[in-house]
């Protein structure tokens, strides 16, 4: 009869658990439940300050970027080999920090946003200064790349930016604000007439 009044007393687990009583039986116990929900919680030990929250760097004011940077040509290339066809993009990418400095870069990926972070990148290191004499070049310059040849001359304050396609870009971003230029080949390839400006940026000097 005893055994029988025993077996009716113990009642079916209804699902609730008993609160830990100790600290350091709450804490395996409230990280077992983060780790259940798919993530990690960090606890906090009695006495220690309470960690920072996020990755290291987040949340300070971070350096700006002065270099100011220009999609000039992106295209689809098609590289042939023994198994077949791959296809990647190929980004043309102009930088400057409107002070004198400027560089393309050019580089290819598999995406267009792989392919323009490349560019990017490469333009800011292949940086090149340009001499810039009241807002616009010392002397008559012409310069070739390829088939492109580019004739860039010296103007007066207030005439602007005379100016198409990849100089206008190139001239913009080196800080140059009054120019004029003229594309003496027929190419109209934007890479190589960039790059024939940037050989005629190079060929500036002054007066010692």
């Amino acid at each position: 009869m005893a055994d029988e009044i025993k077996k009716d007393d113990i009642k079916p687990n209804d699902g609730f658990k008993p609160i830990a009583t100790d600290e350091q039986s709450a804490a395996k116990e409230s990280e077992r439940q983060g780790q259940r929900a798919g993530g990690f919680r960090q606890i906090r030990k009695p006495g220690y300050p309470q960690a920072g929250r996020g990755r290291a760097g987040v949340g300070r004011d971070r350096q700006k970027d002065e270099f100011q940077t220009k999609l000039l040509d992106l295209a689809r290339v098609t590289r042939v080999t023994g198994g077949g066809k791959r296809m990647s993009f190929r980004a043309v990418v102009v930088a400057g920090d409107k002070k004198g400095k400027v560089g393309i870069g050019v580089d290819k990926g598999k995406d267009v946003s792989q392919a323009i972070e490349k560019a990017t990148r490469r333009a800011k290191k292949d940086l090149v200064s340009v001499i810039i004499v009241d807002g616009t070049i010392p002397h008559e310059v012409e310069a070739k790349s390829g088939p492109a040849v580019i004739l860039l001359k010296p103007q007066m304050k207030g005439r602007g930016l005379v100016a198409g396609g990849a100089v206008r870009t190139i001239c913009d971003l080196a800080g140059i604000k009054n120019i004029s230029s003229k594309i003496l080949s027929g190419s109209k390839n934007k890479l190589n007439n960039a790059r024939a400006t940037m050989e005629a940026l190079k060929k500036l000097k002054t007066k010692s």
